[in-house]
């Protein structure tokens, strides 16, 4: 299922998550079909791509009552979108990587559009995985950061260890993190962490656009923006509800 995730609303074929996942097809398709009778999966017969099943809303609408980090963060991405004109994201952490939750779109007419739901880049790539890491233990991020293999073959040479760790130590000094355009040329970011009660970085908010939109002097005034909205969800995800 996380296979097909991956692939968005292109959805995947059976020879692609057969190659990705490494299985023999038989098994592929065995999997496929048992995921599919219980609605985890939906094979589109005209195209013969694999997607994520109605089961799973059902899933996650059940969940969100548990999960509500989204419905608080709602605010804060509107305030963020309005008053910068820039795109705003919120993003979680999934194990190594970060998925994009939502998003609310900026009033400026050119945009970026490297990040969309359910988009999932690793640690320490985009400015969202580059904000939460440079939070976590420094064994849990070491471990991250020295396994740099995939990430540089997948993004270059910018996010190999070295690179990285400066970015790292940056993110730390401003309390946000800054992508210059190392994903995509001329989209930039910025991210801070938010933390869960227990003072760890699980989610964080971000603003991206384009180049000339993130230079210095507004960036800083971007940061100041972007923490303060990090604080205030971090706040009230540590609150206590009802």
């Amino acid at each position: 299922m996380r296979i097909v995730a991956k692939a968005g609303g292109t959805g995947l074929s059976l020879p692609g998550i057969v190659r990705t996942s490494g299985l023999s097809r038989p098994t592929v398709h065995r999997l496929l079909k048992a995921l599919a009778a219980n609605g985890l999966l939906d094979l589109d017969e005209a195209s013969g791509r694999w997607h994520l099943g109605p089961e799973l809303y059902v899933m996650g609408t059940v969940a969100a009552g548990r999960f509500a980090v989204e419905h608080l963060a709602r605010p804060a991405l509107r305030r963020l979108a309005e008053s910068t004109g820039e795109s705003a994201f919120l993003s979680i952490r999934r194990g190594d990587e970060t998925v994009c939750l939502a998003r609310e779109e900026g009033s400026f007419p050119v945009r970026s559009f490297v990040l969309y739901e359910g988009v999932r880049f690793p640690l320490g790539v985009a400015s969202a995985g580059i904000a939460i890491l440079a939070f976590l233990p420094e064994a849990e991020a070491e471990a991250i950061i020295d396994d740099d293999g995939e990430r540089t073959e997948r993004f270059g040479p910018t996010h190999a260890a070295g690179p990285l760790r400066d970015r790292l130590a940056q993110t730390r000094e401003l309390g946000y993190s800054v992508n210059p355009g190392l994903v995509v040329e001329g989209s930039y970011g910025l991210g801070a962490a938010v933390f869960d009660p227990a003072g760890r970085p699980a989610w964080a908010l971000s603003l991206t656009g384009i180049e000339p939109r993130f230079r210095p002097g507004r960036r800083e005034e971007l940061g100041e923006l972007l923490l303060a909205e990090a604080h205030r969800l971090s706040t009230a995800i540590a609150a206590p509800r009802p």
